[in-house]
Order: structure tokens, then sequence, then C-alpha cells
């Protein structure tokens, strides 16, 4: 369990540069096997790498578990994040999230998705060289915070990304709340882009029946309900997450998936072919993606598949034990949080080959619709993440324009 207070904290937050299991976790499951206990930030935490447990805490959100985030993320993402909030709450803010990232927006977002990313494909092609995260993050995130808030990078007084970047770069950081440490950065990053957003909520309120297809029209219309249970503070942090969210996690799977892409021409080659058969088919050449087109990239589905399994973008999933839970000879005290280790079931040998190989085609053939034992890249459960659809779909546009095109 470490020291007093302090725990194995400096270890679990020390940098990893491995494209396999964080050491951290590798060196105690080789002594101690797949499931153990630590302290982290003055709590006792059990990490777990077996799948069957990993797969009980997700199937029992609301029963034996809830989601719980050390108290430093909590002050981060603040205490009405979605990630701390439980039941008829959560379910409802999910809804709302649905209501704007299900099937039939994505069908009409396709289009903008598209033109985004062939003309920052354009811009980039006239660089001599690409910051590829920072770039796909930018691009990303003007997306999102259009779709979102209707805002507009090119004509905002105030740039909103920067106080994300902020935010980011001290998210896992030793909490030292004290000028000039990464973490206090971060809580002015927040600080700051919560500001913003609260400024722009009320620009909205004053001009009303503008932007209609946006999601501060619907909280809008969600806050002026009699009876509602939605509370300003609550649907900023919910704005605030979202954003952070789409943005980080997707522009780190396109960056590693364009890494696999420069390393293996044979993925390159197989993906080209899927995308230029496309173009082929189509009697308009001009024409842009259809939603069938998109839906009939099995190649491309199998490549993004692998590249968020290898990729690891969430190296831990928390959640609190509601009462005592007894689990293959383990007993999991009430009030103890459990680390669920995605890295840990997405490199297990006894269930991928070659683990840390990048082989898309280890998934032909496999149907995959929500998290199984052996794949949670996009979480577990009630929890499983809203933005999944959105992001799959950001990432095969992309690599149909790239490969189609560059």
């Amino acid at each position: 369990m470490g020291f007093p207070l302090l725990g194995e904290t400096l270890q679990f937050f020390s940098p990893n540069t491995t494209n396999d299991i964080p050491p951290f976790v590798k060196e105690r499951m080789k002594r101690y096997g797949p499931v153990f206990k630590t302290s982290i930030v003055g709590r006792p935490v059990i990490v777990s790498a077996d799948p069957d447990l990993n797969h009980f805490v997700f199937l029992q959100e609301g029963q034996l578990f809830q989601s719980w985030y050390p108290d430093t993320f909590t002050e981060i993402f603040g205490r009405q994040n979605v990630g701390s909030l439980h039941g008829f709450m959560y379910k409802y803010l999910k809804n709302m999230v649905l209501n704007l990232f299900g099937p039939e927006n994505l069908k009409k977002m396709l289009p903008e998705v598209e033109r985004t990313a062939c003309r920052r494909l354009q811009r980039w092609s006239n660089e001599e060289t690409v910051e590829l995260k920072e770039a796909t993050a930018s691009m990303i995130f003007d997306l999102t915070a259009k779709k979102l808030i209707s805002y507009d990078q090119d004509n905002a007084t105030q740039n909103l990304r920067e106080n994300f970047v902020a935010f980011i770069q001290g998210l896992i950081s030793f909490p030292l709340d004290i000028p000039g440490t990464a973490y206090h950065k971060c809580l002015q990053g927040r600080k700051n882009a919560m500001k913003m957003l609260k400024n722009l909520l009320n620009e909205r309120r004053a001009m009303q029946g503008k932007s209609r297809n946006d999601f501060f029209y619907f909280v809008l219309e969600e806050l002026q309900k009699e009876g509602t249970i939605l509370t300003e503070a609550i649907a900023l942090d919910l704005m605030f997450v979202l954003l952070f969210a789409s943005f980080e996690t997707t522009s780190l799977a396109l960056t590693s998936a364009i890494k696999f892409l420069s390393d293996d021409p044979s993925v390159l080659k197989k993906l080209r072919e899927e995308h230029e058969a496309i173009l082929r088919n189509r009697e308009d050449t001009d024409s842009g993606l259809t939603w069938k087109e998109y839906k009939s990239m099995t190649y491309t589905f199998q490549f993004i598949n692998e590249t968020v399994r290898l990729a690891n973008i969430v190296p831990g999933i928390f959640r609190k034990a509601l009462r005592e839970i007894q689990f293959k000879g383990y007993t999991i005290p009430a009030g103890w949080a459990v680390m669920v280790c995605p890295p840990a079931v997405h490199l297990n040998p006894a269930k991928y080959q070659d683990p840390l190989t990048f082989n898309p085609s280890r998934w032909e053939g496999v149907e995959i619709n929500g998290a199984t034992k052996s794949f949670m890249a996009f979480g577990g459960g009630l929890r499983f993440c809203v933005g999944t659809d959105f992001t799959k779909v950001q990432m095969a546009v992309f690599l149909h324009c790239l490969v189609t095109k560059y």
C-alpha cells in the first residue's frame, strides 16, 4: 500500500512511454496476480486486470458499484460532472447527449464532418510539417464546439480551446494547487473555460430563437421547463466534459491510427482499396459520402477497433464498491475504489495473439456492439461512452479523405 497518506501515488502517476501495459500495473500483476490493492491520493484502490471482475463491475453499476473518481478529478471536472452523477440524473443527461449524437443526427452531420476533414488536410498539405496530435485536436474541437455551442473559432473574441489545452496538460499531475504547477494551470484553464461557457450561455439567452440546432438550444429549453431537474451548473459541467472528451480522446486515436498506417504499408494498401472501391461504385463521383457508404466500411471498422485496442486512450476506469463484495475468493470492502484497467485486458496474450502487433484482420467476422469482457475501449455497462458513434464517424471519414486524396 506504499507510504502513509501518499500511498503509491507518485509511482501511479509516473509517465509511461511504452505501448504495453503501464509498468505500475504490469509489475504488480507479476507479483500479485490480476487483482491487487494499492493506495492512490489517500484512497485504498483495487486494481483489476481480470476480465471477469471488470465485466462484473460494469454489469453491477448502480447496484453494487457506482462511478467514482479521485477528489482531484472531481475538483477538475466539477462536482456536478456527468461522471459523478448517478441514477436518474445520469440517465437523463445521457439521453440529452444521445439526442445530439444519436444515429439520426450523425447522418445529417456526415457532410459537415467530411468537409471539415478535407479542408484541414488541404491546409496541412501546404505546410512543411504538421504536429498531428495538435492539428487533429484543433480540427475536432472546432467541429464539436460548433455542434454543441455554435462556437466559431475564427469569429470569437477569446480562444476557448487554449483553456482546454492548459487544462489537459495538468489533468494527470500531482494535485498541488500552487502557482507554477501543472495542476494549478489545469484548474485555471477550467475556470476560464467555464467562465466563457457561462458567458456564451447568457448571450444565447438574450438572442432567443436563433441557432435552434445546437446543444445550447436543448439546454435552454430544458432549463425553462416547469419542474426541470436540470440546473445551469450541471448543464455547464456537462458541456465542459463533452468538449474535453470528444477532442482529446478522438485526436489521440487519430494520431495513433496514422502512426500505425505509416508503419504498415500492407494495412494502408488494404484500407486504400476499400475507400477507392467506394469512389468507383458511385454514380456521381463528385458527390459526398453517404451513410450507406459509411456503413459499408468493413475493413475501416476493423482498423478502428485495432487502433483503439492498442492506443488504450483510457488507462483506468474508476468505480466505488457500495457494499462489501465477494468475488473469486477476494473481498472488496465497502467504500473502496475499484480501477478497471483496459490496457491489461486489451494486451492480454491469452486473448489476443501477439497483443502488441497491429493487426486489423484479427477483427474479421467479429461483431462488436458495446463492450465485451476482452474489449472495453469505450467503457462498458450503463456508462458505455455515448460519443462512440460520433468518434467512429470522425475517424472513418478522416481516413477516407486521407487515403483517397493524399
